[in-house]
């Protein structure tokens, strides 16, 4: 088994492989130590003795090449070396990690997987424990060993694709592996925040690709990697600056695939929390990159049927927006009025909650600009069957801050809701909807009596008009039936009309 799980190294020499070949964990190594004892003690941290030690120092030239590990054998403590020699300790313990295994059967390699873990686990404790500065060749094998464990490619989910709803509960799935991706994501969360790591060398091995791979781990099935994720991206933003157009624009991207092509990610609710944390850093003015942001990727997702998964986050998003500039809060009532559900009665009330949030931000002078459209659809929310909806609806009426820019505009907003309150308390099934409607119109009368008055006699006459219109339009149907009755249905062929060419003037 330490024959396999060590060749996957490279090698130095035919003589070094001859050397390599000889060795397994059954087996002497010619002073009467067998070698998978002094792994074994190595890596539980029990003290080797100095005769072991040094036979494990002479059998590192032929296992771990000077050309990869500087010729430090990894099952080393960082205490049992000096100073000058832990960096190349450190590269050594980071390939001994490159090493990937099956965690699908968890007897698998069971003292291998052990090693590794504990080596893991050296390592997190070395970099926060503040060591010297980072060198090149520590950084580029950090990212090596990050990019050999983390990076890969998730098994497609079947689960997701089933177009279910928002409100289906799926229980997630838990990557076998999280003992040790754990660890790993935990060193590379050290390793970006600590203060010995110069961003102007590791930007070089934090690369593009790098990070769009980083991205791509969003999607995985298992929160609790999202979560670590989540943080990750987060110091990686702020830290390497140069890096941070290139972010917004692969973060884009992934929203744009998922609202208009996949509509299935993982991730989406995470990525927006991380630039929740972002959007509150942009400075005044707001550029206009920012903004092609908010019009072309936060407010469609809003059109998604699983918008419910992220709402919290997307509303907090777009709020921070409209804290950073209030002029664009009438855009972005109007965006949200453009992909307001009809069908789906619980994103209904997810959208008033949201509105009532934007408004809470909103200036009377952006409010005048799409109170007309908005108080239209509020009028059909408190008319709607479903009683969360209406109910939602009429407890906007409960915000102090929307009440006073209702009032400053009555003229406008009270003649648009009247009717559907009037028919609320005339007709609506749910008797909790008919109390709530008369406390609103009851506001509304205490608030100009007049205008009331107005709308109710105005509501009346058009209730007094319903039954001849309704009559007018059923004579109108009627009529159109009977002058459709006196066509034949055409059976057989079909006549084809059939016009002679146009004549030609001649002239002589």
């Amino acid at each position: 088994m330490w024959k396999q799980f060590l060749s996957k190294f490279p090698r130095k020499s035919s003589k070094s492989d001859a050397a390599s070949d000889s060795l397994s964990p059954g087996h002497s190594n010619g002073n009467g130590v067998s070698f998978g004892d002094i792994v074994q003690r190595a890596a539980s941290g029990n003290p080797v003795s100095s005769k072991s030690a040094a036979t494990v120092k002479r059998m590192s030239s032929s296992i771990f090449p000077s050309s990869v590990v500087a010729g430090i054998e990894p099952l080393l403590t960082f205490k049992d070396v000096s100073n000058g020699e832990k960096p190349n300790l450190y590269i050594s313990k980071l390939n001994l990690c490159c090493v990937i295994f099956d965690f699908s059967d968890s007897n698998k390699n069971s003292t291998e997987k052990d090693i590794k873990r504990q080596t893991l686990i050296e390592l997190v404790d070395y970099v926060s424990s503040g060591p010297p500065r980072f060198t090149e060749p520590m950084i580029a094998a950090s990212c090596k060993m990050f990019a050999s464990n983390l990076f890969r490619i998730f098994p497609p989910n079947y689960k997701s694709n089933s177009g279910g709803g928002e409100n289906d509960e799926e229980e997630p799935m838990f990557d076998p592996a999280w003992s040790h991706l754990q660890i790993v994501y935990d060193l590379l969360l050290q390793f970006i925040a600590s203060s010995s790591l110069d961003a102007k060398v590791a930007k070089k091995y934090i690369d593009h690709s790098f990070i769009l791979k980083l991205l791509d781990l969003f999607d995985s099935e298992d929160p609790r990697e999202r979560e670590c994720l989540k943080t990750i991206l987060h110091r990686v933003y702020g830290k390497f600056m140069v890096h941070r157009p290139f972010i917004r624009k692969i973060v884009s991207n992934i929203f744009f695939r998922f609202i208009f092509e996949t509509e299935r990610h993982n991730g989406i609710a995470e990525l927006l929390e991380v630039f929740g944390s972002v959007i509150s850093g942009f400075a005044l003015p707001l550029k206009e990159e920012h903004k092609i942001f908010l019009w072309r990727a936060l407010i469609p997702l809003h059109k998604p049927k699983t918008v419910g998964i992220y709402l919290q986050q997307l509303t907090f998003c777009i709020t921070q927006f409209i804290e950073k500039e209030p002029k664009i809060a009438s855009s972005v009532i109007m965006g949200l009025l453009k992909y307001w559900p009809v069908t789906n009665s619980q994103k209904e009330v997810a959208f008033l909650s949201e509105l009532e949030e934007i408004l809470e931000l909103t200036n009377v002078v952006e409010f005048q600009k799409c109170m007309v459209p908005l108080f239209r659809r509020i009028g059909y929310c408190l008319n709607s069957s479903h009683f969360q909806v209406a109910e939602r609806a009429l407890f906007l009426w409960n915000n102090d801050h929307i009440i006073g820019m209702v009032a400053q505009n009555r003229q406008v907003i009270v003649p648009l809701i009247f009717p559907a309150l009037e028919r609320n308390i005339q007709s609506h099934w749910n008797q909790a909807v008919m109390n709530l409607t008369l406390n609103v119109r009851k506001m509304l009368s205490e608030m100009d009596e007049e205008l009331v008055s107005a709308c109710r006699r105005k509501f009346e006459e058009e209730e007094g008009k319903r039954p001849a219109a309704e009559e007018k339009r059923r004579n109108t149907w009627e009529q159109l039936e009977k002058t459709a009755a006196k066509f034949q249905p055409v059976t057989g062929k079909t006549a084809v009309l059939v016009t002679s060419p146009p004549t030609v003037a001649t002239f002589s």
